[in-house]
């Protein structure tokens, strides 16, 4: 028998999301990240080594006996709410989410190193520690139910390209699908990565190539893929949240600062009614992915729930970052304000893990209100 989803933050989180937010607050700010962008190289590795290492939330979903902190997905909700907030420049969702993911189906992997040790243990432990960043290699745009690219193997070796993967450029590990139905994992020093254009300058994609690249099995691709890009679009809602929640903060707190016929832009009734109607769709969408980080972590519904987060995220963080952007006013349409850089994550995410109407599609199927 189900029983009702928990919605409510622990102490625990609580506890988390403070610390946190205080190393963001204190290693990512609005101007450094906008630095970052313009100069090519956004992804921010000191930051990411305090999460990582000093934090210890590269290793929040990998059990204890397999290295990591053994914690579930409704703390590593809390962490990427956070990131959300603070559209941070790191890999977390593609390495200590995605990659994770498609690792952990493989828990009783009889597939050993020279050194004995399961791959796929190996690889865990590494991640959740940090000091190795991997990442799935399927476009970011992939639904969990979608068809996704395979290289071709050829004598034990792998050739072909796969196109908008993210966060390739400082992975140093990627986990390929090939065509005779395994996953294996590439060291990234064994292909090449080619930026590509990307509207979300805090998560950029770039195309693998792959021209007789070694690989080490791990299993099969098509439970792995499926199992990491699940979860990754559950997760993806977390951080939605965390855009939309900082798109509406911080547009109250500028209304209430910017004046004008002397007195708070905030307090004109128009304006009002827009605020209040966006705070509504944010709670709503702060339940949606609070639901579905606690579905994934006891493991009941989950497709269900995932589909419904997914299905209303979307849309709520592109118009809360839009909104932001117009009730800004001049200063919001400048480069130097960061408002521009949360409509970007926001609209790029739109897209990532599958669309809204591709996740209304699955949940159609799912609930049986198929369209006539």
């Amino acid at each position: 028998m189900s029983t009702q989803p928990d919605l409510l933050y622990t102490e625990e989180e609580e506890a988390l999301r403070a610390a946190v937010r205080d190393l963001l607050d204190d290693h990512c700010d609005a101007a450094g990240v906008i630095a970052r962008a313009e100069s090519g190289t956004p992804h921010d590795l000191s930051l990411w080594k305090a999460l990582a290492d000093g934090m210890g939330l590269a290793g929040l979903l990998v059990p204890e006996e397999r290295g990591g902190q053994g914690a579930t997905h409704r703390e590593a909700a809390v962490v990427l709410e956070e990131l959300g907030r603070a559209v941070a420049p790191v890999p977390y969702l593609s390495s200590a989410v995605v990659a994770t993911e498609a690792l952990l189906a493989f828990p009783h992997s009889r597939l050993r190193s020279s050194g004995g040790t399961p791959i796929a243990d190996d690889l865990l432990g590494r991640l959740a520690s940090g000091r190795t960043i991997g990442v799935l290699a399927v476009g970011l745009h992939l639904a969990p139910g979608g068809a996704f690219t395979s290289v071709r193997l050829e004598n034990g070796r792998l050739h072909g390209e796969l196109t908008g993967i993210a966060d390739a450029a400082v992975a140093d590990v990627l986990l390929v699908p090939a065509d005779d139905g395994g996953l294996y994992a590439v060291d990234a020093d064994a292909v090449t990565v080619t930026p590509q254009v990307s509207l979300d300058l805090t998560r950029p994609v770039a195309t693998v190539g792959l021209d007789g690249a070694p690989g080490r099995l791990l299993g099969p691709a098509e439970p792995a893929v499926r199992r990491a890009l699940h979860a990754g679009a559950g997760l993806l809602a977390s951080e939605q949240f965390g855009v939309a929640d900082w798109a509406l903060t911080e547009t109250v707190r500028y209304l209430k600062e910017r004046k004008q016929f002397n007195r708070p832009v905030g307090g004109f009734q128009a304006l009002k009614h827009r605020l209040a109607q966006l705070w509504l769709e944010v709670v709503n969408l702060r339940a949606a992915a609070r639901a579905a980080a606690d579905a994934l972590a006891t493991g009941e519904d989950t497709d269900v729930t995932v589909a419904v987060a997914q299905a209303y995220a979307a849309p709520v963080a592109v118009r809360a970052t839009e909104e932001a952007l117009q009730l800004h006013g001049g200063i919001g349409m400048t480069w130097e304000h960061p408002v521009h850089l949360y409509l970007k994550r926001a609209k790029a995410d739109s897209i990532a893990l599958g669309t809204a109407g591709a996740h209304r599609a699955a949940l159609a199927e799912l609930v049986d209100l198929r369209a006539p």
